[in-house]
């Protein structure tokens, strides 16, 4: 993979600029310090010093305009005779080609070794992106496998259970999020349309069966189920909640 702006690291904006005019009057400033101290020696060097932070911190132009002006500067007024350009002598031109080629090369290595950092940061954001990418993939392929599986237990369960199935309800999944006295209780809520009556479905009690339309969860339940002799007998019922791809249902069988 290829970075096509990575010489795009610097920050842009008046603030380069401003700190390359600062650099360049401090520079100055300790040159001129100094120069009781060094004299006509190393004129250049601390304008060097200054374009180097530049390059690091803003960039290429900035860098390239304190070296120039820089050497305007050390060269008028740090080598002798000083403040004055009509005398060109070999103090000046040691200046003119020592000066920028050192400068040079430094900002040079500096601006690579930046692209480069600035390179591998990008490399390091877009890998880390395709990760949490492979991890939502991932996430939901787990899902998928679950509700999968939850199918199949379903698909299995009816067949053998199908005598005694009493009920089969597809369940609302935001009835969840209502705040009412029946979920404080821990009660699912089913839409009545959605109802499928089960082999076991006529034989439940008129009463059972308009109290499963209304409320019905998972767990145990007690429904008054009639026998051969048309008389109702408490019987033993168990709710079991499949969650699948084509949603939540809840089935109602007698327990065994």
């Amino acid at each position: 993979m290829k970075i096509q702006n990575a010489k795009r690291w610097a920050p842009r904006g008046s603030r380069a600029w401003l700190a390359a005019f600062l650099a360049l009057a401090a520079a100055s400033g300790i040159r001129m310090l100094l120069s009781p101290f060094v004299g006509p020696a190393m004129p250049g060097a601390l304008f060097c010093v200054a374009a180097a932070l530049i390059e690091y911190f803003f960039g290429l132009g900035p860098a390239l305009t304190v070296m120039l002006v820089g050497l305007v500067i050390a060269d008028y007024l740090f080598v002798p005779p000083y403040a004055d350009f009509s005398v060109f002598d070999h103090s000046d031109l040691m200046l003119v080609v020592s000066y920028p080629w050192v400068t040079l090369l430094i900002i040079c290595l500096i601006e690579r070794l930046r692209r480069a950092q600035f390179r591998a940061e990008m490399f390091a954001s877009v890998a880390k992106s395709r990760y949490e990418m492979l991890l939502r993939a991932d996430n939901k392929r787990a899902l998928r496998l679950r509700t999968i599986d939850e199918t199949h237990r379903l698909l299995r369960h009816l067949p053998h259970y199908h005598d005694s199935i009493i009920l089969i309800q597809a369940l609302d999944r935001k009835a969840s999020l209502r705040p009412d006295a029946d979920h404080a209780a821990g009660t699912v809520h089913a839409l009545p349309h959605t109802s499928a009556p089960g082999s076991r479905f006529s034989a439940v009690h008129p009463a059972d069966i308009e109290r499963l339309q209304n409320s019905l969860s998972p767990g145990s339940h007690r429904l008054r189920i009639r026998s051969g002799d048309h008389t109702y007998k408490p019987v033993d019922c168990v709710g079991e909640r499949f969650t699948t791809h084509a949603g939540d249902f809840l089935v109602l069988r007698i327990e065994a």
